[in-house]
């Protein structure tokens, strides 16, 4: 039954059956047959079929949310066989939001990998509501997240501290004032990240908090996209040190010397707790309590 439902897994996504074909190396025939099966199987119609369009009828998308699961089980049943044997193999899905996934997890990945050669990783890089969905959904196996989670069904820990800092050109007036009071950062021009990013939730709360009224906003979902515009424009950014370490350096970005505590805020590693009883799960989440800072 496991081809039969990653077949329909891939159907219900594509929603086409020559690229499902394609995508799994089956025949047409062999894919209709998977799904004729299941329908047997399980004793329901699980699409509408038209000459336009295939829809999902609402059996096959509870077959669907349980399938996913029931895929995440075989694999993770299949990985503990191994680890039975004292191996450390398979591929662990890390889902990472754009912070951690683009300038800290790197690091991490190369220095685990160094103690474990034959461990392979996949990451998916998304925002904190993906990464969230993603673990939930378990096609992540674990999350990395910048922001917050009312997630009752996940398990989340928090594993290092990121300091938040107010970001320009090189250019704008307030880079070239000794202390910037709050005050000062009236009626700026902001570029932030979209709505369920972890930078954004935190850039909706310094803002909120102090009475700040924005000039004008542009929202950018990439956090190369924000440097870039910042470089070229006269526009104020919240961004994590870690993804501007390498502008600092080269002297193309600078932090504003705002007259204020540093800003703090909390990366946390999250996972279904069925997860944890993986080895390489708990390899890793052991890997991330040992670089807690």
């Amino acid at each position: 039954m496991y081809d039969e439902l990653k077949t329909f897994m891939t159907l219900v996504e594509v929603k086409n059956f020559t690229k499902t074909a394609e995508i799994l190396h089956l025949s047409q025939p062999s894919v209709s047959l998977h799904i004729k099966n299941l329908e047997k199987e399980f004793q329901t119609k699980l699409f509408i079929r038209s000459p336009k369009k295939l829809q999902v009828t609402a059996t096959g998308e509870l077959l669907y949310d349980r399938a996913k699961k029931m895929i995440a089980l075989y694999e993770q049943t299949k990985q503990d066989i191994l680890e039975y044997h004292d191996c450390v193999k398979g591929t662990l899905k890390i889902g990472a939001s754009f912070t951690i996934g683009e300038y800290v997890l790197p690091s991490f990945l190369l220095s685990l990998q160094d103690d474990y050669p034959e461990l392979h990783f996949e990451v998916m890089i998304g925002n904190t509501k993906e990464i969230v969905e993603l673990v939930r959904s378990y096609e992540a196996d674990i999350g990395l997240i910048e922001g917050q989670t009312n997630e009752k069904e996940l398990a989340v820990y928090p594993f290092m501290q990121d300091e938040l800092v107010i970001v320009a050109s090189n250019d704008h007036p307030l880079v070239h004032k000794q202390e910037v009071c709050i005050s000062d950062l009236q009626n700026q021009i902001w570029i932030t990240r979209e709505l369920g990013s972890g930078t954004r939730e935190y850039f909706n709360h310094f803002i909120r908090s102090n009475g700040l009224k924005i000039k004008s906003l542009m929202i950018i979902s990439s956090n190369q996209g924000i440097k870039e515009t910042l470089m070229r424009g006269n526009g104020l950014a919240f961004l994590s040190r870690h993804v501007i370490e390498r502008e600092l350096k080269q002297g193309h970005l600078s932090v504003v010397c705002l007259k204020h505590p540093p800003f703090y805020r909390t990366f946390s590693y999250l996972y279904a707790p069925t997860m944890k009883s993986k080895k390489i799960v708990h390899l890793f989440i052991d890997f991330l309590e040992r670089k807690k800072m």
